[in-house]
């Protein structure tokens, strides 16, 4: 039973990396740049992207275990395996998934100066610190850890599924400055969140006490909120066919909702060297439909069964100790279900970059920066990053940035962030007329065996790209 207990854990947590994408950060000449910065420096006056595969994003990570690390036959049983992967693992260890569809893209040039851009893109983000006290409470028990506090701080995850409607404008100021920014408002499919849970569960030597120990669960209070979950397990005969309805019909605004923005900019210092920093949802989310929380808090000491053995006459019961200890339990750990609203920040991103150019094209491009000279490499930096419950992730990368001709370029990048200190990317672009294919694949290394990757993820998309009206 641990073992099921401690492998959902690993399990849900996996099935469930960062969301920002270095790769196509910069891409001056993909759609998919003004979605990471509203203010990036953009060389086309129009696009569309085809519907449901303009932008196919997928990413995933772990910190501190790997499958290999639980699953390779080395000799251990499976037993000891998990059992080390706990050890190993802390309470800032984390498990993420990020998964995003572009459902709509367009945008055209407004007057000379701007961009107008908008669109709607369906995204999925789970993201959970591992629970590393109760995880060694629940397989190894207590009689290792006698006076050592077992803390349900540990338990802080988030997950939400929505659809983002978003609008977007990119105006160049003047040659040097690009600024823009983005309007959004979310549509709450699906919302789970536990974070700033207290309370913890101790056992310590009582030699002159009743026992030789006592245990205590001392200011328990662990909160669970959920949105878009009550209704679809309480509807037991709902067909999958009626299961996808429901789903879609939260998609346009038939749930929760919220709102947010991005805002961002791009700064050419020099004509070769240039600076930009975007952040992206600055919003929040009202659950106010379809809510049921969970709160379960209290304190309670005991120092075990204490039986006793009175003398008994024929057809008289023992006292019954186990209906008396979970009598004391209900009265003093007590569980309560709740269905009051609740606000959520989305997760904040945010991205910062400097740029070198080498290598003066004679192409024409950059027709919203008066076609200023663009360079054939582009060497640059991303400081990127996303706030979480206890912190925020982060990530640097480099990049050579390398355009073939007008047609076609490529990124090659090496970064380093909580996943991986060897985080090799390859993106690729091309042009055949206005139709135009990419594809990002980061953590190159990691694809080489799945099974001992901390990370994986991958990017590509379609759509029309056009430069002149």
């Amino acid at each position: 039973m641990r073992i099921a207990i401690v492998l959902l854990i690993f399990f849900y947590c996996s099935s469930v990396s960062g969301q920002n994408k270095p790769l196509l950060y910069n891409v001056d000449d993909l759609p998919q740049a003004l979605l990471q910065n509203p203010g990036a420096r953009i060389d086309f006056t129009r696009h569309f992207g085809i519907p449901l595969f303009s932008q196919i994003h997928f990413s995933v990570g772990s910190t501190g275990v790997t499958a290999k690390d639980i699953f390779e036959d080395d000799g251990r049983n499976i037993n000891a395996r998990i059992q080390s992967a706990i050890r190993n693992l802390t309470s800032t260890d984390f498990f993420s998934i990020n998964e995003q569809i572009e459902i709509l893209s367009f945008g055209w040039k407004m007057g000379n100066r701007g961009y107008f851009s908008a669109g709607a893109y369906q995204e999925a983000d789970i993201f959970a610190y591992f629970p590393s006290d109760p995880a060694k409470l629940a397989f190894e028990g207590n009689a290792d850890y006698i006076g050592r506090p077992f803390r349900f701080d540990d338990v802080s995850f988030t997950g939400e599924v929505l659809t983002v409607y978003h609008a977007g404008f990119n105006y160049k100021m003047d040659s040097k400055l690009t600024v823009g920014g983005r309007v959004k408002l979310y549509s709450g499919i699906f919302n789970v969140e536990s974070t700033n849970n207290k309370g913890a569960f101790v056992t310590t030597e009582t030699p002159g006490g009743v026992n030789f120990y006592q245990h205590a669960v001392n200011g328990l209070d662990i909160v669970v909120n959920t949105s878009g979950y009550a209704s679809l397990r309480d509807e037991e005969d709902m067909t999958v066919d009626q299961a996808a309805a429901e789903l879609l019909s939260r998609s346009f605004f038939g749930q929760n909702v919220g709102v947010g923005v991005d805002l961002g900019f791009h700064y050419r210092v020099t004509e070769q060297f240039s600076v930009n920093a975007a952040i992206q949802d600055f919003g929040v989310m009202f659950h106010q439909k379809d809510i049921e929380n969970s709160r379960y808090f209290g304190s309670y000491e005991t120092s075990g069964l204490q039986p006793l053995f009175p003398e008994l006459n024929p057809g008289q019961e023992t006292i019954p100790y186990w209906d008396v200890l979970e009598e004391e339990l209900d009265v003093n750990l007590q569980d309560d279900k709740t269905f009051g609203a609740y606000n959520t920040w989305r997760p904040l991103k945010y991205n910062a970059s400097i740029q070198f150019g080498t290598g003066k094209s004679i192409l024409p491009c950059d027709y919203l920066i008066s076609k200023k000279p663009r360079y054939m490499n582009l060497f640059g930096m991303i400081v990127s990053g996303v706030n979480r419950p206890k912190g925020p992730t982060y990530g640097v990368t480099t990049y050579w940035d390398r355009k073939i001709n007008d047609y076609f370029r490529f990124r090659v990048a090496y970064g380093l962030d909580q996943f991986s200190r060897t985080k090799f990317g390859v993106m690729a672009s091309s042009r055949f007329k206005n139709f135009n294919a990419y594809i990002a694949v980061n953590d190159i290394i990691g694809y080489t065996n799945l099974a001992n990757a901390h990370s994986a993820s991958l990017q590509l998309g379609l759509q029309y790209v056009f430069k002149d009206l």
